[in-house]
């Protein structure tokens, strides 16, 4: 999906647009941060490891039609940080089988704002509408209660534990929301 097709998610205090290179710095910055990395990595990420994951962010739009947004306030523009579903391959154990994996990253300055669960509800509700996954999982590591309860709001419940990259993450899920008329 080229970035100029990439959907536009507005919510009442946010907007969230694919990728683009003017993105980058900003984006480096925050994965720079000691403080964002802490639960994910432990360890901020190099200029080359942000080029990375920006190319990943564009390659999942284009190869599955879904992958992260970059968040922005809308009275401001500034970057609030980055939200999304992927599909990362990862190596853990237990696996968490298929389907669509939830993540979210913000700024600090955002922190403690409702940011992340407004943003996350809206990367659900645009996901429900698009793809109608059967469910979508996350993992969190345990010390990450903030972002436990972010899972929490947006309807994740834990289905377990397991290591990812030797570290200990606990892992949730959330099934497709019953749609009016089924059966």
């Amino acid at each position: 999906m080229p970035a100029a097709t990439i959907p536009t998610v507005e919510t009442e205090r946010l907007v969230m647009k694919g990728h683009s290179l003017e993105d980058y710095e900003e984006c480096l910055a925050l994965w720079s941060d000691p403080t964002v990395v802490r639960y994910i990595s432990g360890k901020p990420s190099t200029r080359e490891e942000m080029w990375s994951r920006l190319l990943r962010y564009v390659g999942h739009w284009d190869l599955l039609g879904y992958g992260f947004w970059v968040v922005r306030e809308k009275a401001t523009g500034r970057l609030v940080g980055e939200v999304g579903l992927g599909d990362f391959h990862r190596d853990m154990q237990p696996s968490q089988g298929a389907g669509p994996e939830a993540g979210w990253v913000l700024a600090p300055g955002f922190h403690g704002k409702g940011y992340a669960t407004e943003a996350v509800r809206a990367a659900l509700t645009w996901a429900d509408a698009q793809l109608s996954p059967e469910r979508v999982v996350c993992i969190i590591a345990p010390e990450n209660a903030t972002s436990i309860r972010v899972a929490d709001k947006c309807g994740f419940r834990q289905t377990g534990q397991g290591s990812y990259k030797g570290e200990p993450s606990l892992m949730f899920e959330r099934l497709a929301p019953v749609k009016m008329g089924a059966r």
